[in-house]
């Protein structure tokens, strides 16, 4: 029905078993979705006949998920597509498209899929438009952060590009995203920005003495936080460079770091080797991955969230911090600077500039903080709006298909990829 139209959610980055925290953003946004439409999710992951050996020396390296999985109810799937590592990325999104085309066949015929929704432009929603071609279905793409990079690589802009101008719809996490989806040739009328939500019930501020007696944190000393895959781009790395000049102002200085092996990496050898290198050790605690329905906990013991990350779409974390009522200090990349929009909410410092990082976090540190304000900017981020916009825009979609295009083979369309190598 029109209404009520049947959606897979596409997306090689999804929670699963072996990575919990895996594309977490995407469930928490979708699985929202499916309280108001019928919904599964197709998430692939990447597959090589010898990545087994890899894992000898890189022992996070592609972890296999179960192929079936229930989460809250709803079915995730998990094939396998062929990727070599390192090299070839841009054959990815065929091999992508090509390796689930029986299965989102099948799924068409016998669960009515009606419509593609797929997030990352590449190479999810380069596979979703061969998808689309070959199924007669039509497919969505939400921009998330990595298509700035990728616009920037011939090969990838070019099938982005296609990806895009073939979308029904383009949804983009903020508007510096939307800006690259125009730049691709994208008409104004198709790409939508769509932010990212929090939930106040999951995210909200609790006593922090018991936060710091619970994990056990100094009572009156400065904590920074940051939450995150224990990755480069993160720049945890970035962070402790501006401890030893912090701790000569707040020698009672902490910086806690929340997080563990994402699909990017794990550099957690590194940042303990930094840490002991600078004579850190006291000052910086790892906690390692925390669920997100705890993350409240060292939220609410920290004074200061701070992310000196390389790039982002729109960090969902930002909005869980100051639900927890922090003021946020991170670099001027991606879609940064909408989320923390004001000068209440936190501090926006250039990319790389690591005076400026220090700076921003002696003055946040030193300043009385309105964490009730903060806390109301986030609760006028929540879920619900996001949630409606995505309902009623597929509900457009699947109202608006024309279900009498032909479906048509994947050998079909092996010339027209190959044209944009």
């Amino acid at each position: 029905m029109p209404d009520r139209p049947h959606i897979v959610v596409f997306t090689t980055l999804f929670p699963n078993a072996a990575q919990p925290g895996s594309g977490v953003f995407i469930r928490e946004r979708m699985f929202r979705v499916a309280k108001a439409l019928p919904l599964m999710v197709v998430a692939p992951t990447p597959w090589f006949p010898f990545q087994g050996c890899i894992r000898f020396f890189r022992p996070h390296f592609r972890p296999a998920p179960p192929y079936r999985e229930i989460q809250d109810g709803i079915e995730v799937l998990h094939p396998r597509f062929f990727s070599i590592p390192g090299i070839f990325k841009s054959l990815d999104g065929f091999f992508l498209a090509l390796s689930t085309f029986t299965l989102m066949r099948r799924l068409h015929h016998e669960q009515h899929c009606d419509i593609i929704d797929s997030h990352f432009a590449y190479p999810e929603g380069y596979a979703a438009s061969l998808l689309g071609r070959w199924l007669g279905l039509p497919f969505t793409v939400t921009l998330r952060g990595t298509e700035s990079r990728l616009a920037k690589k011939a090969a990838f802009r070019k099938r982005m590009a296609l990806a895009l101008q073939s979308a029904a719809k383009v949804f983009s996490v903020s508007d510096s995203l939307r800006q690259v989806a125009l730049s691709l040739g994208i008409p104004e009328s198709k790409a939508q920005v769509v932010g990212n939500g929090v939930d106040s019930k999951k995210f909200h501020a609790i006593d922090k003495t018991t936060a710091r007696i619970k994990l056990g944190l100094p009572p009156d000393a400065p904590i920074l936080i940051s939450i995150g895959g224990l990755v480069e781009r993160k720049g945890f790395h970035r962070v402790i460079d501006c401890l030893p000049a912090l701790l000569e102002d707040f020698p009672a200085l902490h910086y806690l770091i929340v997080g563990g092996p994402g699909p990017e990496g794990d550099m957690e050898a590194q940042l303990r080797a930094q840490v002991s290198m600078l004579g850190l050790d006291k000052q910086v605690i790892f906690t390692g991955p925390i669920k997100s329905e705890a993350l409240k906990e060292p939220l609410s013991a920290a004074d200061v969230f701070v992310l000196s990350t390389r790039n982002e779409g729109w960090a969902n974390v930002f909005l869980e911090a100051m639900a927890c009522g922090l003021p946020v200090i991170t670099t001027d990349v991606g879609g940064n600077a909408e989320v923390v929009g004001k000068p209440e909410l936190g501090t926006i410092v250039p990319f790389g500039d690591q005076t400026a990082l220090e700076q921003a976090l002696a003055s946040a540190l030193e300043r009385k903080w309105d964490s009730p304000k903060i806390i109301a900017h986030a609760g006028e981020n929540a879920w619900g709006s996001r949630v409606a916009i995505l309902v009623e825009a597929f509900q457009d979609i699947a109202r608006h298909n024309n279900t009498g295009r032909p479906i048509r083979s994947p050998r079909s369309q092996q010339k027209e990829s190959e044209t944009c190598r």
